[in-house]
């Protein structure tokens, strides 16, 4: 059974940092492409980073320079690390993996509030 779990949100004031994780279980992690997406209250999911089982890295422009995906095979583990933070990121991350172009696996979530 596929499971992804997130951790490591919370609230933190703007430009204070946090760092999420995403265990995951029941696949073979090293092969499959990973992401951080975003929702914010009243609006869609975004795609807010991504990691090929490459190394390879994306972001949105709006996190780009601030945040940093990374991944870890050997724990099956993917971070985002959030820097500079601003109100407007405040949303519920959730993170996802995906074998080539099989079905994405989510997990539940984790709520990042920034907030003074």
């Amino acid at each position: 059974q596929v499971q992804l779990v997130e951790s490591g949100g919370g609230l933190v004031q703007p430009g204070g940092s946090l760092r999420l994780s995403c265990a995951a279980s029941g696949i073979i992690f090293s092969i499959y492409d990973l992401e951080w997406h975003r929702q914010a209250p009243g609006k869609e999911r975004e795609l807010v980073a991504g990691v090929t089982t490459a190394g390879d890295t994306n972001y949105s422009d709006s996190v780009k320079g601030r945040f940093t995906i990374s991944r870890d095979n050997a724990k099956n583990t993917v971070y985002l690390q959030m820097n500079s933070l601003k109100p407007d990121d405040t949303a519920v991350y959730y993170c996802s993996a995906r074998y080539r172009i099989g079905l994405k696996r989510w997990g539940q979530g984790t709520l990042v509030t920034v907030s003074s």
